[in-house]
């Protein structure tokens, strides 16, 4: 089997500090990041039906450019392995769920590397009673990006607060520390892919339940990485240009996502600054906004 790394062995990459490079000082590393945002014109049908060929054709495509490998299967083994036990971590928020044929498409992928099915769960409020999250030694990270009342956007970062058996002690703050899930024992260092699924986002709202179809619109798109603070930094990205087409002029949210930044600056989970983040963009670009 190949080498699985982590998220962490792709935040190596560095780039040179210009003022120490100008003066002749040695240049401390920054790190930077890697996400990948692909799109297909043609993966929602006019009913709003997920087409469960180009939504496996996609995650392919995108974990092939993130890895470098020009297959799918053996990508897809950098960072799952034969022997691993996987949770596939899940969204069933009723208006907008993760889909069905992305959570598979996963799923296709792991077994195609050898992880025995029994070895694989989906879920979501579960997590906590679920064995096979007991025992995970690899989770999946999937999700739809969303707004959010309490902590500004729904992303990868929020989506591990399953796993606290008291979920609103991170709320306080615009969920400020919603990082620190991230350091749980069932959660530290076990994430491998983050995924946010971008086919349906939800742009604006308000209140605690604030869906309204009026704010949803056909993006089809994925947006995926190793690191959940980068992920989540380019779907808020992606929901602000939204909010600024169709309001015609900058319009804050609710709640200010001020947890993507902390889990940066303060927690030292990922890379937030879009300026170190490296964003390629696959397929489908009509209105890419990003």
């Amino acid at each position: 089997m190949e080498k699985t790394i982590t998220r962490r062995d792709f935040l190596k990459q560095t780039t040179a500090v210009a003022v120490g490079v100008a003066v002749g000082v040695p240049a401390e590393a920054e790190e930077t990041s890697k996400v990948v945002l692909i799109r297909d014109r043609d993966v929602l049908s006019a009913e709003g039906k997920v087409d469960a060929r180009i939504m496996q054709q996609m995650l392919d495509r995108a974990i092939m450019e993130l890895t470098g490998k020009s297959d799918p299967v053996t990508a897809f083994k950098t960072y799952i392995g034969p022997d691993d036990v996987l949770g596939i971590k899940s969204n069933v928020w009723r208006y907008i769920p993760t889909p069905r044929e992305l959570e598979e498409a996963i799923e296709n992928r792991a077994m195609d590397v050898g992880v025995d099915k029994k070895m694989i769960s989906i879920d979501d409020r579960g997590v906590l009673r679920n064995s096979t999250f007991d025992n995970a030694t690899a989770i999946v990270n999937v999700r739809p990006v969303r707004t959010h009342y309490w902590a500004g956007i729904g992303g990868c970062i929020k989506n591990m607060i399953m796993f606290s058996p008291t979920p609103p002690k991170y709320h306080p703050d615009s969920c400020a520390d919603l990082a620190k899930v991230w350091d749980l024992p069932a959660v530290k260092g076990k994430v491998r892919l983050n995924i946010l699924s971008a086919l349906t986002p939800l742009y604006h709202g308000r209140g605690a339940h604030h869906y309204d179809r009026r704010y949803v619109w056909n993006y089809n798109g994925l947006i995926v990485g190793t690191d959940p603070v980068s992920v989540d930094a380019v779907g808020l990205a992606l929901i602000m240009a939204k909010r600024r087409a169709h309001f015609g002029k900058e319009v804050k949210l609710q709640t200010v996502p001020k947890h993507i930044r902390m889990a940066d600056t303060r927690h030292h989970l990922g890379v937030s600054d879009l300026n170190r983040i490296e964003l390629v963009k696959l397929g489908w670009k009509d209105d890419i906004l990003v």
